[in-house]
């Protein structure tokens, strides 16, 4: 097979759209936030700038850094905009987030000419049609074409032939393979391991003992350029899932109750809004040490009320604490929903006294709780997401990172 996998990335995206919308802010350090950076510009990331970094310590390392507030319409729009450029060359495209996405474009030779002439192209039209910036990489594999994109950075594009794709690899960085973080990263420089080239040399059996078999394997296999994942046009959501980062807190109830209702907000509102439900919930708590555990389990029926996921998942995470009594801060909580239902028609339940009646949707409490949440969507969709909300999230301290923002990022495509 050729180089026929396109992976599109618009480059510093968020950053990018600002600086479109104020003509003024080109060329100049910015980023997207305030308390907190959402995003940041190139010329910001020059000075260690990056996403997620605190605004104190952001303005310390760039004096000259200007804030600006996001335009999350804009950031959706433009976004899908890049994405419809791409389906103009291939109905075969898979996007994987609000700034990138895969093409297939095997199909599209005979019309438009070889891939690096359609990737040329995409390029040349999202920068005069869209005036943002796009790396584009071009490859056999998805892995190799995302990797590739990266390497383009910024608004460049990478043309990875298959007989040159050992070479290609053999000396970049293992942080550019997808999946590989901070932590992976770290164990694999205690291994010796620095580059794909010396992954790639590594006894897989030896990666599985280090990094565990299931990630061992996988990324022994990426470093082979080994991936025979196809790009596939629409995926079913397997999941829906929220996560908050913050910081270094205490792990105690004061902390995690408003965080979890948050979260389970977002969560089941979402799953609400598509007319789904699930059984299984799983929590993950990150500790201050980003060591992170998960807990998990499955309901007997499925749920999307907003008050009966964070009650679940409150459970989980104690549960966790329990079993790690030496962790006193968290850095991090999210949940996730998974075995996701379409049918969303309660089965009623007999009056039996159940032991805890209200997490069941079925009885006449645990519905009444799903139908204060819809008409809470009703008002919502009506009047905004700040117009109505729960006491205990209202009440407590503004987010640093907007909703709109981590909607964009959680949004399913």
């Amino acid at each position: 097979m050729g180089a026929n996998i396109i992976h599109a990335d618009l480059d510093a995206f968020y950053a990018s759209v600002e600086q479109l919308l104020n003509p003024s802010l080109r060329g100049r350090p910015i980023a997207v936030g305030g308390g907190v950076v959402l995003a940041a510009s190139y010329e910001a990331k020059a000075f260690g700038v990056h996403g997620g970094m605190p605004g104190r310590q952001a303005r310390q390392l760039c004096p000259d850094l200007q804030f600006v507030s996001g335009h999350f319409d804009e950031y959706q729009r433009l976004g899908d905009a890049a994405i419809d450029v791409l389906v103009d060359f291939t109905p075969a495209v898979e996007r994987i987030s609000i700034d990138e996405a895969f093409a297939d474009v095997s199909g599209s030779v005979h019309l438009f000419g070889a891939p690096e002439d359609m990737a040329k192209t995409i390029r040349r039209r999202v920068r005069t049609e869209l005036g943002l910036p796009i790396s584009l990489g071009v490859a056999r594999t998805k892995h190799l074409a995302k990797i590739a994109s990266q390497v383009a950075k910024p608004d460049g594009l990478v043309v990875v032939d298959p007989p040159y794709e050992e070479t290609f690899l053999r000396d970049l960085p293992v942080a550019l393979i997808w999946g590989v973080g901070a932590v992976t990263q770290e164990r694999l420089a205690d291994a010796g391991i620095a580059t794909i080239g010396q992954l790639a040399a590594a006894r897989p059996q030896s990666m599985e003992r280090l990094l565990g078999r299931t990630a061992g394997g996988k990324l022994a296999a990426l470093a082979r350029n080994r991936d025979p994942r196809p790009v596939v046009t629409q995926r079913r959501v397997r999941s829906v899932g929220a996560q908050s980062a913050l910081g270094k807190k205490p792990a105690v109830t004061s902390v995690i109750r408003p965080t979890l209702r948050h979260l389970a907000d977002r969560v089941a509102s979402r799953m609400r809004a598509k007319s789904r439900a699930g059984k299984t919930v799983t929590v993950r708590v990150r500790f201050a040490d980003l060591r992170a555990v998960t807990r998990s389990i499955t309901l007997p029926a499925p749920v999307s009320a907003t008050g009966i996921l964070a009650e679940v998942a409150e459970e989980l995470v104690h549960t966790a604490l329990a079993d790690h009594p030496t962790e006193s801060n968290i850095s991090l909580l999210a949940i996730a929903v998974s075995q996701l239902d379409d049918d969303t028609a309660l089965q009623l339940e007999l009056p039996l006294r159940l032991q805890d009646e209200k997490r069941c949707p079925g009885t006449r409490k645990g519905a009444a709780r799903w139908l204060a949440d819809r008409a809470m969507d009703a008002i919502r969709d009506r009047f905004g997401k700040e117009a109505i909300g729960y006491g205990s999230v209202a009440l407590g301290d503004r987010r640093a990172i907007p909703d709109a923002f981590r909607e964009l990022a959680e949004r399913e495509l």
